[in-house]
């Protein structure tokens, strides 16, 4: 995250969270940072991470910090051993870049490229303590931070989570984790991350669309980013339509900016934008990320029907993200002109879109040959690399191109390699 543009920011971007986070580390608790779908945690985060201002004016203990940032989306098997690897390199990278003793540094280096060569599970985590227990008796105060935790979800086991517990105790206490996720942990792994146990572990902190203000701050980074020029009155919509959701912002700049005719009104903007297939498809990936009670909720809340208190509570969580604010308002016009289209039925023509053609043609350049997730999203989202695209995102696709290539009667098939990629295979 270094020389990230959000380090520009005024320090009082996002003020009333980073005030949250900043005193849950001031006293070394572990947090849950969770928000709808794409929503922004990132940009926030790169902003607290990398602003030269937070330490003095959001953490008040007046102890030396080290940040380390362990982003899952640079894991490319999802596994338990990759992890430990992975959270390890980000503490010796860490270290590396810290005020720490040549020797401590030193040592850091001959332990990673010791495990790197045994390849062992165990001694690896080791290696994880003593790494963690070295930064606490030079009186400096750790915070992991687990990019995109829901990515692992299905290989959370009781031995991970003591182990990451376990640290608290090599670091007496004065470690803090900050897990981000779109969904609450106890949803990830039921079984081993329970209510009660998360509950004296790390406190829930939701990440709510951002204020216009905030908003404009945003969007005047990317516009510099991409030498944009529009009007204010464009600006203006931008910043309504997206309703304080990052990408759906980054997204629709992007579409406002390829426009060579904008649209007259508001009203028009909804329509040409909400057409878009990107930004359809974000909106599909942000529906498909509620359960069925919260989507019929949502559904409910769209259609102005009412709403008891036990479906209320039961779809807490559309509030607590804001996706659903005050007096029933949908946080985003897209969004809600999306619901507005879960009523008809799209039959199609079997004819690929432009994201499907783009990712067909990648993989029939590279036909017989395991694709792999990174190469896949440089293909075919080279506009979105640096805000990150999701699994889901990808495996929409590749599901949406495979199943028009079915339809076709295409002599092509799209293999999917477990936890790797893909591969266009002919079946002649």
């Amino acid at each position: 995250m270094k020389h990230a543009i959000e380090a520009t920011y005024p320090v009082e971007f996002r003020e009333a969270d980073a005030q949250r986070l900043g005193a849950e580390l001031d006293h070394h608790d572990s947090v849950v940072l969770m928000g709808m779908k794409r929503v922004g945690i990132s940009n926030f985060l790169r902003f607290f991470l990398n602003h030269p201002a937070i330490g003095s004016t959001y953490i008040k203990n007046d102890s030396t910090q080290l940040f380390i940032i362990v982003d899952l989306n640079d894991l490319v098997e999802r596994d338990v051993y990759p992890f430990w690897t992975l959270v390890l390199t980000r503490i010796v990278d860490s270290i590396q870049k810290s005020g720490m003793p040549e020797a401590v540094k030193r040592e850091s280096r001959r332990i990673f490229v010791k495990s790197i060569q045994l390849k062992d599970l165990f001694f690896t985590v080791e290696s994880v303590r003593k790494l963690i227990g070295e930064i606490h008796q030079n009186n400096i105060y750790p915070t992991i931070f687990l990019m995109r935790f829901d990515r692992i979800g299905d290989i959370i086991t009781p031995e991970l989570f003591n182990n990451l517990q376990g640290l608290k105790e090599v670091a007496k206490q004065k470690l803090s984790y900050v897990f981000t996720s779109f969904r609450p942990l106890y949803e990830l792994s039921p079984t081993v991350l329970t209510k009660s146990s998360l509950s004296v572990f790390a406190h829930d902190m939701y990440l709510a669309p951002a204020k216009e203000t905030d908003s404009r701050i945003i969007l005047g980074t990317l516009m510099n980013r991409y030498h944009a020029s529009i009007s204010e009155k464009i600006a203006d919509t931008l910043v309504t339509l997206s309703g304080g959701h990052v990408q759906y912002l980054h997204l629709a700049l992007l579409r406002m900016m390829d426009e060579t005719s904008l649209p007259a009104d508001e009203a028009g903007s909804i329509a040409m934008l909400a057409r878009d297939e990107q930004i359809h498809l974000l909106s599909e990936e942000l529906f498909d990320s509620f359960t069925k009670g919260e989507k019929d909720v949502l559904l409910a809340v769209h259609r102005r029907t009412t709403i008891d208190d036990e479906a209320r509570r039961q779809a807490a969580y559309l509030w607590n993200t804001g996706v659903v604010g005050a007096h029933g308002r949908i946080f985003s016009p897209l969004f809600a002109a999306y619901l507005e289209t879960l009523t008809a039925i799209h039959a199609g023509n079997g004819e690929f879109t432009k994201k499907e053609h783009l990712l067909f043609g990648f993989l029939k350049s590279h036909e017989g040959n395991l694709c792999e997730r990174e190469a896949i999203i440089e293909a075919v989202w080279p506009e979105s690399k640096d805000l990150g695209v999701s699994d889901w995102a990808i495996d929409r696709l590749v599901a949406r191109v495979r199943s028009k290539l079915k339809h076709q009667g295409n002599i092509y098939e799209v293999m999917t390699v477990k936890t790797r990629g893909y591969k266009l295979t002919n079946h002649q």
